[in-house]
């Protein structure tokens, strides 16, 4: 089944950083607006970031100025450089393919990489 599949999670002190990476298998991303999700225990998934194919970005304003979304489509491969995390960015996180402008997500879904920031 073709999906994204995410790794680079973590626990993390308050205050460090990550990178996470999501892969597609079995296609191509080049043409597509992927983004990053997250959903933490007892919470909704929420819309993190997405890029479009041609390098529009759009942030939720509790990441913006932390996180930063990029994309090399010669490794088939969108980024997360999670930066000056908190206690609250802990969360499974996801990538699929999204909206720029509402950061809703649509398909490919993965399983995930934990995110845990914790001292």
């Amino acid at each position: 089944q073709a999906q994204f599949v995410e790794s680079g999670g973590g626990l993390v002190q308050p205050g460090g950083s990550l990178r996470l990476s999501c892969i597609a298998s079995e296609f191509t991303l080049s043409s597509l607006t992927i983004g990053w999700f997250r959903q933490a225990p007892g919470k909704e998934r929420e819309g993190v970031s997405c890029i479009s194919s041609s390098g529009n970005i759009n942030y939720a304003d509790s990441v913006k100025g932390r996180f930063t979304i990029s994309r090399d489509n010669a490794k088939n491969t969108v980024y997360l450089q999670l930066n000056s995390l908190k206690p609250e960015d802990t969360a499974i996180y996801y990538c699929a393919t999204c909206s720029i402008l509402t950061l809703r997500g649509y398909s490919y879904w993965g399983r995930g990489t934990q995110v845990t920031v914790s001292s």
